[in-house]
């Protein structure tokens, strides 16, 4: 299996990007790596050359450019080339830390949608904090691909959803659940209300109906849809109050007098574990579901940690199939029309 690696996008990169590649590289050894960048910046980095190729490129999508039109002008930067990779099949997989609307427009623009599919969907796992559940994550899509949707769009996510969360965190018959401003089948505006009823007739769907934002991180559905502006709305204030506790927490321990830190002391392994729990660096990079190929972005402060855990979800998605699975559902006449004839 070989992947694709934008070596130059991200805060840290390279460093971070190669650092990240090769902890992957020494603990899976099925997989090689292009490592797609400016050679002065990146071969220096390399310890080891090992199952890694650096391809030079000469240009960079930076990361307040605008996407499309930086991907159809710099094409010798390190995205465009490693989506070209894929698109030619010299490559299993694309990742980059960089650019989201870039390396979202190069999926769409160069790897290319799956057929049947309108509109691919961003896709992020997300921590379950549900204290004694045996599950520990959830599928959460459009994070934000698509900030307008059709009720076909959202459809089509459910399963992409369910794919992913049966092929790559093994989770049999999930339930899918519909993000939404209340519990009841009948809350919500005329789409989600549409939505509902189409995602409650569907017969290869577990549907539980509706989910609050409120409830998204206590485990109440294993796949969570939505249209992008609404999901990256209720992410962002999320993360923002996750955010604020965090920062009351440490404020309360340092004012709070020498009782407070001989307790933090005492509680600091449970700190630790809910710091990894909820760090974005366990789960991976989001994956735009829906092409022909997996794309998968990590987010741009990402280190080395989070580099390699994301190559791991890469390399389960490879695997097990995933994007077969999704052409067999969406089109299986493109499996047919390249079966061999008689």
């Amino acid at each position: 299996m070989k992947i694709a690696v934008d070596a130059m996008g991200g805060d840290h990169a390279p460093q971070a990007i190669v650092a990240g590649v090769e902890a992957a590289r020494d603990q899976y050894a099925d997989l090689e790596f292009d490592l797609y960048g400016d050679p002065q910046k990146v071969e220096p980095l390399i310890k080891d050359q090992t199952r890694l190729h650096l391809v030079k490129t000469t240009e960079e999508i930076e990361m307040g450019e605008e996407p499309v039109k930086a991907i159809r002008r710099k094409k010798d930067s390190s995205i465009v080339r490693a989506a070209q990779a894929v698109k030619e099949g010299q490559a299993d997989a694309f990742f980059s830390a960089g650019n989201t609307g870039a390396i979202l427009a190069a999926g769409l623009l160069i790897v290319g949608r799956i057929k049947g599919i309108d509109r691919p969907g961003l896709t992020s796992v997300l921590p379950i904090a549900e204290p004694g559940s045996s599950r520990h994550s959830f599928v959460y899509l459009d994070c934000g691909a698509n900030a307008e949707a059709k009720e076909r769009n959202l459809v089509q996510y459910a399963h992409l959803g369910r794919f992913y969360a049966e092929s790559v965190l093994g989770i049999e018959n999930p339930r899918v659940a519909l993000l939404n401003n209340g519990a009841e089948e009948d809350k919500g505006d005329r789409l989600h209300k549409e939505v509902h009823q189409q995602l409650k007739a569907e017969e290869n769907l577990n549907f539980i109906g509706n989910v609050e934002a409120g409830d998204l991180l206590v485990g109440k559905a294993d796949v969570v849809v939505s249209d992008g502006w609404t999901a990256n709305a209720a992410l962002k204030a999320t993360e923002g109050t996750a955010k604020m506790f965090l920062k009351l927490i440490k404020n309360g321990i340092l004012n709070g007098g020498l009782r407070a830190k001989i307790g933090y002391l005492f509680l600091k392994p449970v700190f630790k574990n809910i710091a990894k729990q909820m760090s974005t660096s366990t789960y991976g990079g989001a994956v735009l579901l829906g092409l022909k190929a997996p794309v998968v972005k990590t987010h741009g402060s990402a280190d080395a940690v989070a580099v390699k855990n994301t190559i791991g979800q890469i390399r389960t998605m490879i695997q097990t199939g995933i994007i077969k699975e999704a052409v067999d559902y969406f089109s299986p006449e493109e499996n047919m029309d390249n079966q061999p004839k008689n």
